[in-house]
Formats: C-alpha cells, sequence, structure tokens
C-alpha cells in the first residue's frame, strides 16, 4: 500500500511532507514531495493495490511503552494469555505498537508464572495475531529494589539483587526479559550489575542511592533509570543522587512519566533541558485501571483506588498511572510546552534504541517494520497501520 499526503516524522524530529510504500510487512521506500510530477505520481498510485490518503496527516512510528504494568481491566502479573491478549489489544487501538509490561514485586514462583505466559505469547505472535501490539520484551521492575523507596510494590517479596534467581526467571521467559530494575545501594547490586550488563538493560530506580553510588552503578554497567523523580532522593545543589550521576553519564537513559500526576509540568520541562530528547524515554507505567472507570483495582497484590487521573494505594502513594501512551505523549506537547518532535523520539525512537530494537521499530526508513500511527493536527488517532495493515 502507499499512505500519501502526510508529515513524515524524521529521526532529528522534524517532519517533511511525503509519502510511505508499504510491502508486506515493512516499509520499502519514503518519498518526500514533490519529487515526481503529478502525472507519475497518478500512475504509481494506480499501479499500487491500496491508497491511503492521510489528509496531511502527522505520520510517526508506533510507540513502544517498555514500562508500563496493565490495562483495561488486565495486567501483566495475570500471568494468563488472556490478559496479554487484552492489553495488546488496546495498545495497538492506541497506536503503541510495541509493548515491553513491566512485572511487580511477588514471590519468585508468580514471576516465572509470569514469564511463562509471556513466552507462550510470544510464540503466539509469531503465526500473526491481527490488531494485537508486538510483544518486544518484559521489563522485572522487582523484586531487587530498596524498602525505604518500594513505592507502589510489596515489601513482602522484596529481595537483594540475585543472578541466579534472575537467570532462572530470564530461562522461564525464553530471554524476553529485556530490562530490569535494581537500586543500586542493595547488596550484591554491583556484582548484579557487573554479571547481568551484557544480558539485560540494567535500569536504576526504587532508592536512596547518592550520587557515587549511582555513578558507581552506572560505570559498572546500569544505562537507564526507572520513572526520573519518582521513588528515588530529590536532584539537590549538594546531594545530586541518582538524577546528578545519570546526568553526568551521557549514555544513560532515564524515563519520564508525563501524565500530569508523577511529575509536574515545570519538572518535565527541566528534564528536556537536563537530558535533551536523545535520552529520555516516555513511559506511562499505567496499571490495569487504564481505559476503565474509577473504582478500587489491583496492583501487584495491592488495593488501589482510583479517582480520576489518579491511582493511590490506601496510604495515599501513587500507584502507576491510568493513562496510556499516546495521552501522555499528547499531555507532553499540549499541556506542558514539549514540541511534537521531541516527544515523537522519546516515545516511539528512543524506547526502541534503550531495548536493542531499532533495527526493526522506532523509525519510518525503509526496511523496519510498518507499525504507523497518522495524527490529525490536534494529535487526535486518524489511522493506526500494524504490521503493514490499516486497524
Amino acid at each position: 500500500m502507499i499512505i500519501k499526503n502526510i508529515q513524515v516524522f524524521q529521526a532529528d524530529g522534524s517532519f517533511i511532507p511525503g509519502e510511505l510504500y508499504i510491502k508486506g510487512s515493512k516499509i520499502t521506500v519514503w518519498k518526500s514531495q514533490p519529487e515526481r510530477d503529478a502525472r507519475e505520481t497518478q500512475a504509481v498510485h494506480t499501479a499500487w493495490e491500496d491508497v491511503l490518503d492521510g489528509n496531511g496527516a502527522y505520520a510517526i512510528p508506533g510507540l513502544t511503552d517498555l514500562h508500563f504494568h496493565g490495562c483495561k481491566g488486565y495486567d501483566l502479573c495475570d500471568g494468563t494469555l488472556e490478559a496479554l491478549e487484552a492489553m495488546a489489544a488496546y495498545q495497538a487501538k492506541n497506536g503503541v505498537t510495541q509493548i515491553c509490561p513491566a512485572s511487580m514485586t511477588l514471590p519468585e514462583s508468580d514471576l516465572a508464572a509470569v514469564a511463562g505466559a509471556a513466552r507462550a505469547f510470544a510464540l503466539c505472535q509469531e503465526t500473526a495475531r491481527p490488531g494485537q501490539a508486538v510483544l518486544v520484551g518484559l521489563n522485572m521492575e522487582g523484586p531487587f529494589l530498596s524498602r525505604e523507596k518500594k513505592g507502589a510494590q510489596n515489601p513482602l517479596y522484596l529481595k537483594n539483587p540475585d543472578i541466579p534467581m534472575f537467570r532462572r526467571l530470564q530461562e522461564q521467559a525464553g530471554g524476553l526479559f529485556r530490562l530490569v530494575t535494581v537500586a543500586p545501594e542493595a547488596k550484591g547490586a554491583l556484582s548484579f550489575i557487573q554479571a547481568l550488563r551484557e544480558e539485560v538493560v540494567i535500569s536504576l530506580g526504587h532508592t536512596t542511592a547518592d550520587y557515587e553510588t549511582s555513578a558507581n552503578a552506572l560505570k559498572a554497567g546500569a544505562s537507564h533509570i526507572t520513572h526520573l523523580y519518582n521513588a528515588m532522593p530529590p536532584f539537590s545543589h549538594r546531594e545530586p543522587g541518582v538524577i546528578g550521576a545519570a546526568f553526568d553519564d551521557p549514555g544513560c537513559f532515564v524515563e519520564l512519566i508525563c501524565d500530569g500526576v508523577h511529575v509536574a509540568p515545570s519538572v518535565v520541562r527541566a528534564a528536556f533541558r537536563l537530558f535533551g530528547d536523545h535520552r529520555i524515554v516516555l513511559i506511562s507505567d499505567s496499571m490495569r485501571a487504564a481505559g476503565m472507570t474509577d473504582g478500587v483495582y489491583s496492583l501487584g497484590g495491592q488495593s488501589v483506588h482510583v479517582r480520576g487521573p489518579l491511582a493511590t494505594l490506601p496510604d495515599g502513594t501513587i500507584a502507576g498511572s491510568v493513562t496510556c501512551l499516546m495521552d501522555c505523549l499528547r499531555k507532553a506537547v499540549k499541556d506542558m510546552g514539549i514540541p511534537l518532535g521531541s516527544a515523537v523520539r522519546c516515545a516511539a525512537v528512543n524506547p526502541a534504541r534503550s531495548l536493542g530494537i531499532c533495527d526493526r521499530f522506532g523509525s519510518l526508513t525503509p526496511g523496519r517494520d510498518a507499525n504507523i500511527v497518522l495524527l490529525d493536527k490536534d494529535l487526535e488517532l486518524q489511522s493506526v497501520i500494524l504490521q503493514g495493515k490499516p486497524l
């Protein structure tokens, strides 16, 4: 098919008028306008099987959410194919065409069940699952976290970093775990990072670590920060902590939740000045209430009360978001003053770079998977093309 009359997203964050050519599930060519006269354009369009008129829409790569727990009433930790299918369908309909859902702090036996279900789901996707976002990995957010900064994680199952445990779960998952969060001050954290840095992306988070401890962990091989500003010491002029250490490491990606609850707009703008749009990864950190009505839900075995955009434990602790990544992108642009091109880089390009999947996703260049989102001028979804086919 051909998608014509669109503003095509470029790697530098700009948009150029043009059209995209798709064969099978891949982008084959993209052309800027005008590269041909009107007669030649008409002849080419007539020769192709299907032509989609974008009506001037922004064409961006499908988004990748590498940190969310659930949506539409389901959670990764349900450990079922039904949950993964429902989550993948909801995300695809919202322009999130690649997913890397996150587990919670649970007993190893429960995490093994989650890993097994995800492995089975990934095998099912190999035979084509129309309308479902592509499962590109799993994110192990717990249990190797700080008790003092546990956030909404269940304190009953927190553990020090455990190399054999991680490898057992990775085997259960068939290698799907692409990201794991570690509190760098925990006993054994440096050894964990050094041993596994070539096997999985290691993120620092849910931590009380100071600058020196965090910097040493980054030097040891960590390269990612879990939900910047949340569940970590503040960034201050004498104690810069993990945020300052991440700023000083040019190869470190940082996650940012732009739901309007977790991080104030002014601080989001400051983060973009500090880290630039080449290092920020927008995430939703959504729980099962995303796409649902207000009420009482569960997260990691704990009760969560949802009122509007706010999800909290009974003690008032924020417990994830109820917002999908596409809504976070819109809010960053429309309410927080982030340029559209920068927001797209942070929600589509950088997650793919951080996970090591940018050979397939996060770009509209030839050879990449044809997972494409068309947004109108108000940033509302106009079309979602998944593996070369419009939903």
